[in-house]
């Protein structure tokens, strides 16, 4: 634990608020000419999600926390923990998934990922722009149905149900936008 000016605090800074600990997801520092300069944070709750709006004088002392970034291997998910090993210690520990709901379509069985730890908690999965998953369920096209831009829907073999163009076949690869869940393209190996 440490403090931080809040004038010094940038966009990814660990706090802790209200004894709950936030990242700064957007800042905007603001001189008005009169008066003191101030900062305005945007901060989302690491552990419910939540944003948070607070303004804070820029000489004002907030209390900024020591994350470690732990590369780990995700080993399965039971519905309501993903268990996790540590790479280099290989201890093996969960993270409850209602706190990371969306990591879920992105992650599969064997492969590593960096997360950021702190007193034992797992505060963010440090999830990839971009990831290519197999198409595990497609309905059929249409015979006729060559309409320009006709899409229709599909389940990836992590269970996300991504829109996509008419032509995307089961057992096909697709590469999706991780934060918008949308298709990207047609991944052939």
């Amino acid at each position: 634990m440490g403090m931080i000016k809040a004038g010094a605090i940038a966009k990814g800074t660990y706090l802790l608020e209200k004894n709950e600990p936030f990242v700064v997801s957007e800042r905007e520092f603001v001189n008005p000419g009169k008066g003191s300069a101030f900062v305005r944070l945007k901060l989302k709750n690491l552990r419910s999600g939540a944003v948070l709006k607070i303004t804070h004088k820029s000489q004002d002392n907030c209390e900024e926390i020591d994350v470690d970034e732990v590369e780990s291997q995700f080993l399965y998910s039971d519905g309501v923990s993903f268990h996790f090993m540590d790479s280099s210690t290989f201890d093996q520990f969960e993270v409850p998934i209602k706190a990371h709901e969306n990591a879920q379509f992105y992650m599969l069985d064997g492969e590593t990922f960096k997360l950021t730890r702190w007193n034992e908690e797992t505060l963010d999965i440090r999830l990839p722009p971009k990831k290519d998953l197999l198409v595990a369920e497609a309905e059929e096209a249409v015979k006729g149905d060559t309409v320009t831009g006709a899409t229709k829907y599909v389940i990836t073999e992590t269970n996300l149900k991504v829109k996509v163009p008419i032509f995307i076949k089961q057992g096909e690869k697709i590469r999706v936008n991780v934060e918008s869940g949308e298709y990207q393209e047609r991944i052939n190996d």
